[in-house]
């Protein structure tokens, strides 16, 4: 094992770093547009949280689907056979403009996911105009999505990554114009976030095409050799695997999006708080998420290439790598919370709601490594299907259902401590350690399985 660790996490390191870099620079839109409208109001704040949570539900469900074309291109990478990945990526561009057209549908249409959180009519009517400005921004994004996929593929993400850092750059003083106003503009608050992220998600695509069309690089791929109809075996075979890895992405997401419009019906400053801590959240997930990417794809150019048996040792070596890493990282978490949470200058009702969901944020460390990994892993060989029954169960079942039980005592005699926000956090830490359980014993069988079927080609 420990030489395999010492083979295998530069590889990983070497794909994860621009990755790492790059969601972070995506991820920090989140954290900027969450700190800067929360020094605009409290209303807005909350409206953003609820907009966030649908907008982030429906758009990772979709990106999902599309992120289908890497390990497939990833295989056909390792076989050598370049040309036909340049096929996939014209019918993953017929792919995307299929689902963008769907959510764009959904986006212009929220009523029936703001209801639930039964919010004001100021606060709901933020949320519906963020919700029908960032819609015409989906088709860029999820095209986008296709070449982000081609990138981690063939294993080139850090192109990707100096484009989101440029994104980054301008998202700043966008994001500060649209929101306070200013220059003719008036202030648009939450709103104004949306607009700012359109405008960058057609930029990012425009600019994408045009260094993928210029570059030398890419000509042995075929990107742009011919046009392609929509090929109805090929974007079947994307949906084949894409949907259930679209729909366990919809499944691990809205485990939280609904978290958060359920904490809604407990008021303004118990979301608030949720929001912040979330927030911290889903920016410490990226590190996990990025080393399981780039697992992903080495297992799948391993496979292609006819190497099981490596493809097997590079999925543990991610497992012990990631997790000892997360497991670091949920310890600094607990003991830095106060500076952490002092970066987002909340109010002090809303300050003392968020300092208890840091104990959880720290503990569920170890448990979301272990089933990302696990989960990318299982994509690297194209099996999607039984993990995404995995996330169903637990994550739904025993994490949004048993946070509801907790979070609104509806035993009756649930602990102080375990009510409220808490009771949600808890539930779906829970759940994460279960679907991490199951997600690993399936990995295993899985590469033993493969080893069998498919038996290394002797050299």
């Amino acid at each position: 094992m420990l030489s395999n660790l010492k083979r295998d996490i530069p590889r990983l390191l070497s794909l994860a770093g621009p990755l790492l870099v790059g969601q972070l620079a995506v991820i920090a839109f989140g954290v900027m547009d969450t700190a800067m409208v929360a020094r605009y109001s409290t209303d807005d704040l909350a409206a953003l949280a609820m907009a966030g949570s649908i907008f982030i539900s429906i758009y990772v469900g979709l990106t999902g689907v599309i992120s289908a074309l890497a390990p497939i291109a990833g295989q056909l990478f390792g076989a050598k056979r370049f040309s036909e990945i340049g096929e996939e990526v014209r019918q993953g561009w017929w792919l995307s403009l299929g689902l963008s057209i769907f959510g764009m549908l959904i986006l212009m249409n929220p009523g029936v996911f703001l209801s639930i959180a039964n919010a004001s009519p100021e606060v709901e009517a933020k949320a519906i105009l963020y919700l029908q400005i960032v819609a015409w921004g989906l088709p860029a994004s999820l095209a986008m999505r296709v070449l982000v996929a081609y990138h981690n593929a063939i294993s080139k993400p850090a192109v990707v990554t100096w484009l989101q850092i440029g994104g980054l750059f301008l998202k700043i003083p966008l994001n500060a114009w649209l929101i306070y106003g200013g220059f003719g503009v008036d202030a648009m608050g939450g709103p104004g976030c949306a607009l700012a992220t359109v405008i960058i998600n057609w930029l990012w695509f425009l600019t994408m095409l045009i260094i993928v069309y210029q570059g030398k690089f890419y000509k042995i791929f075929s990107v742009y050799e011919k046009f392609s109809r929509p090929d109805t075996h090929k974007i079947g075979t994307l949906l084949k695997l894409g949907l259930p890895i679209g729909l366990s992405y919809l499944i691990e997401v809205t485990s939280f999006a609904f978290m958060a419009l359920f904490i809604a019906k407990l008021g303004t400053v118990p979301l608030a708080g949720h929001q912040i801590v979330a927030n911290l959240g889903t920016v410490l997930y990226m590190l996990p998420l990025s080393l399981s990417i780039a697992t992903s794809t080495l297992v799948a150019q391993s496979l292609g290439a006819d190497k099981p048996i490596l493809a097997k040792e590079i999925g543990w070596s991610s497992l012990v790598f990631t997790t000892t890493l997360c497991v670091l990282v949920g310890f600094l978490v607990w003991i830095f919370r106060y500076p952490l949470l002092d970066l987002y200058a909340p109010s002090a009702d809303v300050r003392s709601m968020a300092i208890p969901l840091f104990l959880f944020i720290a503990f569920y460390q170890i448990f979301d490594a272990l089933q990302v990994t696990s989960a990318f892993i299982l994509r690297g060989y194209r099996v999607a299907f039984w993990p995404m029954w995995i996330y169903a169960i637990s994550l739904w079942g025993v994490g949004l259902g048993g946070g509801y039980i907790l979070g609104f005592n509806l035993t009756g005699n649930i602990p102080e401590i375990l009510q409220g926000a808490q009771g949600f956090w808890f539930a779906n830490s829970l759940s994460l350690a279960i679907a991490a359980t199951f997600l690993i014993n399936l990995f295993k069988r899985t590469a033993r399985r493969f080893e069998r079927e498919h038996p290394p080609v002797e050299v």
